[in-house]
């Protein structure tokens, strides 16, 4: 595809918008529009001019607004060693494989306390929980992101230490489209949690069924236990009391099913935080802008801390100070009301999911 000339830029902003002056330079052009009604008219020309390789922006200065429009910089070539379709397809099969591995030896353990089923069974039913929960957290964002006509990859999901730790880190996809403004950002980022969880908390009563209970003198006289001593969420005991689970003087044998569930909140959870680019830190950069959701950010590593997860808490304050949030083209019209009232729904999603500690719960 040819360049596009000055006079096609011109000619295509005009048809969109009430144009009072063009400055031209060898770098960009900027355009002085009169339109006071813009949001929806720049996504239009956003998506026209990103398959044209350009990039806009919208800014207000002094009481005028400005387009500016600049080149889109040419995309790295880095070495392929596989073509790029298949990393993805790589990686979900070692999660996969992960997962099972995982699954099993957790079942080998809890049938070493009683009996809860066939390894292999238990594994199965362990990776399409898991796996499930994840690949529909990423399909969330996929659905939204195509509503909204943006081009995403497909999920790269992230192998984890399977048997001695969690056998993922969970999952990822990346834009392959421009962040028009915040209602665009904040619905691809809350999609994924939302659907995510529907599924995380199926499977956690499922879960919550599978799972034997051990009374207090029994577990004592088992020298060699191993109890998962996890801290639980509201949405965790709540699926644990629609089964009479999870009293005072018990303990509770976490299945693999229900671990897969315990990790599906941790990760909506923590996910939900308004920090960095975690997709909390996107709705949180959509509502409040840049300068509020740094200090979010922060806040968020002290929360993390206080709950004990201390290395996601340095992961997320090494990587924010290189890159600290997502600024859409469009960082000038707010978000709109309903999404503002949906983000109270997605704080008490976070609070419900929250694996609090032990002192909270009353015995």
């Amino acid at each position: 595809m040819s360049e596009p000339t000055q006079e096609e830029v011109v000619s295509i902003v005009s048809s969109i918008f009430d144009v009072r002056e063009v400055t031209t330079t060898l770098e960009k052009m900027e355009f002085e529009i009169s339109d006071l009604d813009f949001k929806q008219k720049f996504v239009s020309l956003a998506q026209r001019l990103e398959k044209m390789n350009l990039v806009c922006f919208i800014n207000r200065s002094q009481g005028r607004l400005l387009i500016q429009i600049n080149r889109l910089p040419p995309q790295r070539q880095g070495l392929k060693l596989i073509p790029k379709s298949w990393v993805p397809r790589i990686l979900f099969a070692v999660v996969v494989s992960f997962v099972m591995i995982d699954g099993y030896y957790r079942t080998l353990s809890v049938n070493s306390i009683i009996r809860i089923g066939d390894p292999f069974d238990f594994a199965v039913l362990y990776t399409l929980s898991l796996v499930g929960i994840l690949g529909v957290h990423e399909a969330g964002h996929i659905i939204a992101a195509k509503i909204h006509k943006l081009r995403t990859s497909w999920p790269y999901f992230i192998p984890g230490i399977p048997v001695y730790g969690i056998p993922t880190f969970g999952a990822l996809i990346q834009s392959r489209s421009l962040t028009i403004n915040r209602d665009i950002l904040f619905d691809i980022a809350v999609a994924g949690p939302i659907a995510g969880l529907a599924i995380a908390i199926i499977v956690s009563f499922y879960g919550a069924y599978t799972s034997p209970v051990l009374d207090e003198a029994t577990a004592a006289s088992i020298s060699d236990l191993h109890f998962e001593k996890l801290n639980d969420s509201i949405l965790m005991k709540i699926a644990l009391n629609a089964y009479g689970k999870g009293g005072p003087n018990t303990e509770v044998i976490m299945s693999p099913i229900l671990f897969a569930a315990w990790l599906g909140f941790l990760i909506t959870f923590l996910n939900l935080l308004p920090a960095w680019q975690l997709d909390g830190g996107h709705m949180a950069r959509a509502i409040f802008g840049q300068k509020i959701h740094q200090f979010a950010t922060y806040g968020s590593v002290g929360v993390l801390f206080l709950l004990n997860y201390q290395m996601m808490a340095m992961f997320i304050l090494i990587f924010s100070i290189r890159n600290m949030s997502a600024r859409p083209l469009d960082d000038i019209s707010p978000l709109s009301k309903n999404r503002k009232l949906l983000y109270v729904g997605v704080i008490i999603i976070a609070i419900l999911c929250a694996p609090l500690p032990a002192s909270v719960w009353l015995k």
